[in-house]
């Protein structure tokens, strides 16, 4: 018997809609789909979170001084001529980072393996503002279930499809 349902797809089919439905559940809180592929999609996501748990509170905070270029009223660059060239005037400022440590690291590496890049389209017509899921795993979600030991995810059941009666379920986390 195989460890994993085949979902009726290829490997990399199947890949890529565990990867986009698991993308989609972090990012919204919950997703409706068959109940089959939510027992998949759990799979993966509670390993996620897990990773985020153990590894939420794994880094260091650095102090250092980063060139900001310094701006007017409307948001625009101050520029100076000098030389008879215009150049950006640049203020020092000091920044408090995080630094990980080395399993946090791979940690975020293994998290961006699974996760798509995601773009929030709210505001202006043209802006979009890309979403960091793993700082959103370990800044937000990670601590929320700091002191559970798994069970992050709840599946609950819908009813069946009109088209296909495929049972449909509401995956969403606990």
């Amino acid at each position: 018997m195989a460890g994993y349902r085949k979902l009726g797809r290829t490997s990399s089919q199947r890949k890529a809609l565990i990867r986009g439905q698991v993308t989609s559940l972090l990012n919204n809180g919950k997703i409706v789909t068959t109940e089959a592929r939510a027992k998949e999609i759990s799979k993966v996501a509670e390993g996620l979170i897990a990773l985020a748990v153990k590894e939420k509170d794994n880094f260091d905070e650095v102090e250092v001084t980063a060139k900001v270029a310094r701006k007017d009223k409307d948001g625009k660059r101050v520029k100076e001529v000098v030389d008879g060239k215009k150049v950006t005037i640049y203020d020092e400022v000091k920044k408090t980072i995080k630094k990980d440590q080395p399993s946090r690291l791979h940690a975020r590496r293994q998290m961006n393996k699974v996760l798509y890049t995601v773009t929030d389209k709210t505001g202006k017509k043209n802006e979009a503002k890309k979403v960091d899921l793993t700082k959103k795993l370990f800044d937000e979600i990670a601590p929320k279930y700091a002191d559970r030991k798994g069970g992050y995810t709840r599946i609950v059941k819908i009813g069946q499809r009109k088209g296909d009666a495929a049972m449909e379920v509401l995956l969403e986390l606990v």
